[in-house]
């Protein structure tokens, strides 16, 4: 892989410069590059995976999976969520450099090279493969490998860039840990493996539209057809609260799979929650008002993280 190459240090005399100097000089550019090469991972996004991922192996097991297990699995979904997200890096560098959000990613800023960064990714996912055949067991590799795949190929090369209901069709990507963790744990995939990847699946619209909204004008400026961009406000809203909804009812369905009033009392206010922003934020964009669209964005987050919490509460108790 080849790396960036150091700033030369300016020396007119032509005489190596001094230890002192050049030391701490070395570590920054060191810093940095390493600090370029995690960037490309999108360490948030790898986190919010994970935090799907243990729950789901947690239920699956009945409690807590083995230790070695559970490393594995976290270990490797980090780097195959993290080899996708360089691979989505380096396949929309032509458009981040366009938008006011994403110029400042590693590739638009030529942090990183584009072949650098290729390299990196694949690399990652081969090791992310390998960990998950070799100490889980094939169709939890299959299933990491479909789901890189899926993300880059399908989504970010075809869907991304062709069609307003890109973020629907490219939702079954973040919700596969859910399913990757069960099938490490058991080998199969049971019926609350799907109805919690259901869950993750309906939640992605009520999540990204809010985003898409505040970035409305940089998605329209790089030709990406986001729902916000290409669609009327009416329509908008009406997909925020049909998935939102949607997303609830779901995380409601699977409570009688296995799950006590640990997991169904918790689901049950916070989807309430959910719901209220999600229809506050449509009536004020529907009204003309200003809104404030990453209040939703930040409580759908948190709106997921207390679902799988309470499912793995559920699971140990």
């Amino acid at each position: 892989m080849s790396m960036i190459t150091e700033r030369p240090a300016s020396n007119p005399a032509g005489q190596p410069p001094a230890r002192a100097a050049d030391g701490p000089v070395a570590r920054r550019d060191v810093r940095a590059i390493v600090s370029a090469y995690v960037a490309l991972t999108k360490p948030r996004i790898v986190e919010l995976l994970l935090v799907t991922t243990v729950p789901a192996m947690m239920l699956a097991e009945g409690g807590l999976p083995s230790l070695w297990l559970m490393a594995v699995v976290l270990v490797g979904g980090s780097l195959a969520a993290g080899a996708a997200s360089v691979l989505n890096c380096y396949i929309d560098r032509d458009i981040d450099q366009l938008m006011r959000r994403t110029k400042r990613r590693p590739l638009p800023a030529h942090t990183v090279s584009p072949r650098s960064a290729l390299v990196f990714g694949l690399v990652l996912a081969a090791i992310s493969i390998v960990l998950m055949a070799a100490f889980t067991n094939l169709l939890a590799a299959a299933l990491t490998l479909a789901a890189i795949v899926y993300y880059d190929v399908i989504y970010t090369m075809w869907l991304k860039r062709s069609t307003p209901t890109n973020t629907f069709w490219g939702g079954a990507c973040g919700a596969a840990p859910v399913l990757i963790g069960w099938a490490a744990v058991t080998g199969t995939l049971a019926p609350a493996a799907w109805g919690l990847f259901a869950v993750v699946f309906f939640w992605q619209m009520p999540h990204f539209y809010p985003l898409a909204m505040k970035y409305k004008d940089d998605y329209a400026r790089a030709g990406i057809p986001m729902l916000p961009v290409v669609a009327s406000t009416r329509r908008v809203n009406a997909e925020i609260l049909i998935f939102a909804w949607l997303t609830v009812l779901t995380s409601l369905a699977v409570w009688p799979l296995g799950l006590s009033a640990i997991y169904g009392v918790p689901t049950l206010v916070v989807g309430a929650v959910f719901i209220l922003e999600a229809h506050r934020l449509c009536r004020r964009a529907t009204r003309g008002e200003a809104v404030k669209p990453m209040r939703l964005f930040h409580w759908s987050t948190t709106y997921l993280t207390i679902v799988f919490v309470a499912v793995a509460l559920d699971a140990l108790i």
